[in-house]
């Protein structure tokens, strides 16, 4: 592997020449830059860069720690991110935690350890985890993204989830429906329980009460919503409609609904939190509350700069509004069995 040495044999310089170069820290000619960039193409020279930032007291490298990259919003905001960061400068270094909060801390402690110059974290566990993060970044900034209460001592970006509800509640019973389901995601985590009050406070906003057999567990994963989706569905008085706390339980809940040839928006409506690709490209389209994840991701990479560039203002909490997508899986109540839409053996 070639070495700054050798750039600078190759090129005639001194090895000081090379470093200037590459950083930009000072002038150098054009010619003697047009002999280095040859001798670096030449030679396949790559610079290293942890050592370079250990040099400059600055890493060129950032943290990014999500939950599931298999979810599509987490897939998104990755994205985002990485485009972002490079476009300023930052190569991005990326752990996935699986849900689990002791893997989490481990992966923003390894962050800090390869000088990571800050991290940006979408938490999975509960508020007190997070907090405990203080004790683990040090030096190293960390901005908490979705699912990040108020009160931590870190920068936050999230939405109104509360207002992410409501919206979609607001369009179930505008339909007409007055029987309404919840599929909820985890008690413990601050993004769930905000979408539930939410739920309820849309419900209460019109005159309906909170069916407590109606809200169902699906811990924002789709087994467990296909499980909580069929115990509704085969209850003594099943819902009309059913609002979906994340798109992974919005694919159990759709499969609940075909395991019992319930049809949508015919015989069920549903509206859900997170808007993703195909759900305008299933029929019926789904009506979906969407998050602007693009602009969360843009404000999280910038905070984190800002602290990295030194900015010690008190922490700061960034809340964003939610948008509806109206599509097609709504429709006014009818009574009846929900499964006289059986397809004949």
């Amino acid at each position: 592997m070639a070495t700054m040495k050798d750039v600078a044999r190759r090129a005639g310089v001194s090895i000081a020449t090379v470093s200037t170069t590459l950083s930009g820290s000072s002038y150098v000619s054009p010619a003697l830059k047009e002999r280095v960039q040859a001798a670096i193409d030449e030679l396949g020279y790559a610079p290293n860069a942890m050592a370079s930032g250990l040099k400059r007291g600055r890493s060129a490298m950032i943290g990014l720690v999500v939950p599931d990259i298999t979810n599509p919003f987490f897939t998104e905001f990755v994205h985002v991110v990485q485009r972002e960061a490079r476009a300023a400068g930052y190569s991005v270094m990326l752990g996935v935690s699986d849900d689990d909060a002791a893997q989490e801390a481990d992966l923003v402690r390894l962050m800090r350890s390869h000088q990571a110059a800050g991290t940006i974290l979408c938490p999975c566990g509960n508020e007190d985890d997070t907090k405990s993060l203080r004790g683990i970044t040090g030096a190293m900034p960390l901005v908490a993204v979705d699912n990040a209460a108020d009160g931590t001592d870190f920068d936050t970006v999230v939405i109104d989830n509360r207002q992410a509800a409501r919206l979609a509640v607001d369009h179930i019973v505008s339909a007409g429906h007055e029987r309404i389901a919840a599929i909820t995601g985890p008690t413990h985590r601050f993004v769930s329980r905000e979408r539930l009050i939410g739920f309820e406070e849309a419900l209460k906003g019109h005159g309906l009460k909170t069916n407590p057999q109606h809200i169902m567990p699906g811990e924002f994963h789709v087994s467990r919503a296909y499980e909580a989706g069929l115990s509704l569905l085969q209850s003594p008085n099943p819902p009309t409609a059913i609002f979906v706390a994340n798109n992974q339980m919005l694919i159990g809940i759709l499969q609940a609904l075909a395991h019992e040839n319930v049809a949508v928006p015919q015989d069920m409506s549903i509206a859900s939190i997170d808007d993703f690709a195909w759900t305008a490209a299933v029929t019926p389209a789904l009506t979906t509350v969407t998050q602007p994840i693009a602009e969360m991701a843009r404000i999280g990479l910038e905070r984190l700069i800002g602290r990295i560039g030194g900015d010690d203002s008190p922490p700061h909490r960034e809340m964003l509004s939610p948008g509806i997508t109206v599509r097609t899986s709504c429709a006014v109540p009818r009574g009846g069995d929900l499964r006289r839409a059986t397809v004949p053996a």
